[in-house]
């Protein structure tokens, strides 16, 4: 099975958010056919949860792991220092007050 290109996915997804009313951007544009992604989830309360995707060897599926979770500022230094040693990686924030963690996989 082929996976799908980053910055295709990426579009895909900010489509899917942005129909629903929710606030999505790119803060790190990585590799556009096969840079990971992290996503943060941002409830504008001075925290946030960072995802990582990833893909279920044994069924090819993908999945989602909490990458980092706190403080925001403490997130955002996470994602520093990960960006420091990969530059391929994209970063997407998403803004939604209700702490839905199920809009990381739509």
């Amino acid at each position: 099975m082929s996976r799908l290109a980053s910055e295709f996915w990426v579009k895909a997804y900010l489509k899917t958010l942005s129909l629903r009313g929710i606030s999505a951007f790119v803060t790190a544009h990585g590799d556009d056919q096969a840079g990971a992604i992290l996503i943060k989830l941002a409830p504008l309360d001075g925290t946030s949860t960072l995802y990582q995707r990833g893909f279920d060897l044994d069924t090819g599926t993908p999945t989602w792991t909490v990458f980092a979770q706190g403080d925001e500022s403490e997130v955002d230094a996470m994602i520093a220092r990960q960006r420091s040693f990969d530059p391929d990686l994209w970063v997407l924030e998403v803004e939604n007050p209700l702490k839905d963690a199920h809009l990381i996989d739509p």
